[in-house]
């Protein structure tokens, strides 16, 4: 909530600010002791002269503004969302199982139903809204999004940005890849040959993965997940580094393109949902959710839902 405060208010109460001060200091009985009457009128008068100094600098401050003050409200964007009565989320809405979108574009997955059950819990109706991975962040300290849901790792340089509940998941690095070309891969350091092709998804921690780990690889990025699997099918790329589980739906998800993913991750991967950093008590609104959700068993459902049981599948575009 945000409190108003025009020209017209700051001057009176700088006027009855001013008549109690006088009262007090140079009309009260302690006054009449202590001075004579000569005395008190020249010092209303210094008090009255500083006292429309005062007034003149607050109106000249207002003057500099559009004529009103706007005391900020200590939760923002818990306050936008109960205002707007909608609760929008950004996310990439092509990870499954994580979020992905069916042929009729409705975006289903892990993530949809966290998203649906917090804004239940806030009363608000919940809007999804489909961004390219690397604008997420961007669209979020933009206030064009109020949280990410969209498989996103907690780490240091994303933390010092905005604020994060979680994680709701432990993932890791995965690898895609043709069993033909390399099943035999137990390390991300056998495939680091400069004639090797690995895609990843850009502006992701896989990206970051690539660049580190497999500097003498030729690094293709990719828009979003559908191109990179399409990429390893069509043998653009050799491999795909991305989330454990992404890897392991896409080998279900195309059974005869002789697809192939590492089970054991690479690296460890804490998932979480991306907050603006500006309002606690939003941020605490959703880690009591989290921890409520997770305490009663119903995250566990939720992610038997999509993590094993496989008939969402044939929905996806």
């Amino acid at each position: 909530m945000e409190i108003f405060l025009n020209r017209n208010s700051l001057a009176q109460l700088g006027n009855i600010i001013s008549l109690r001060l006088l009262d007090g200091l140079w009309f009260g009985e302690a006054a009449e002791k202590e001075f004579g009457p000569k005395e008190r009128i020249i010092m209303k008068k210094v008090v009255l002269y500083s006292f429309l100094i005062l007034s003149l600098f607050i109106f000249s401050s207002c003057s500099h503004h559009t004529g009103t003050y706007v005391l900020t409200s200590p939760a923002p964007v818990l306050d936008r969302i109960q205002n707007r009565g909608e609760l929008i989320v950004g996310t990439a809405a092509d990870m499954p199982p994580f979020n992905m979108t069916t042929k009729d574009n409705r975006i289903i997955g892990l993530e949809v139903d966290l998203a649906q059950a917090l804004a239940q819990a806030m009363e608000v109706e919940l809007k999804l809204q489909a961004i390219a991975f690397k604008d997420l962040l961007p669209a979020l300290e933009a206030g064009k999004v109020d949280l990410i849901l969209s498989g996103m790792t907690i780490t240091a340089k994303r933390n010092s940005k905005v604020a994060f509940v979680g994680p709701y998941y432990i993932s890791g690095k995965g690898l895609l890849t043709k069993a033909s070309k390399l099943a035999d891969i137990k390390d991300p350091g056998d495939i680091d040959r400069s004639e090797v092709r690995i895609t990843a998804l850009e502006g992701s921690t896989s990206e970051i993965f690539v660049k580190n780990v497999l500097p003498n690889v030729k690094f293709l990025a990719a828009r979003d997940y559908s191109e990179a699997v399409n990429m390893v099918i069509g043998d653009k790329a050799d491999a795909m580094i991305a989330d454990q589980p992404i890897c392991v739906v896409s080998v279900a998800r195309y059974p005869e393109e002789d697809l192939f993913a590492i089970l054991t991750p690479f690296t460890y991967e804490p998932i979480g949902i991306a907050l603006p950093a500006n309002d606690p008590l939003f941020i605490n609104l959703v880690q009591n959710f989290l921890n409520t959700i997770e305490d009663s068993g119903a995250l566990d459902l939720m992610l038997d839902k999509w993590f094993q049981e496989g008939d969402w599948w044939n929905q996806l575009k």
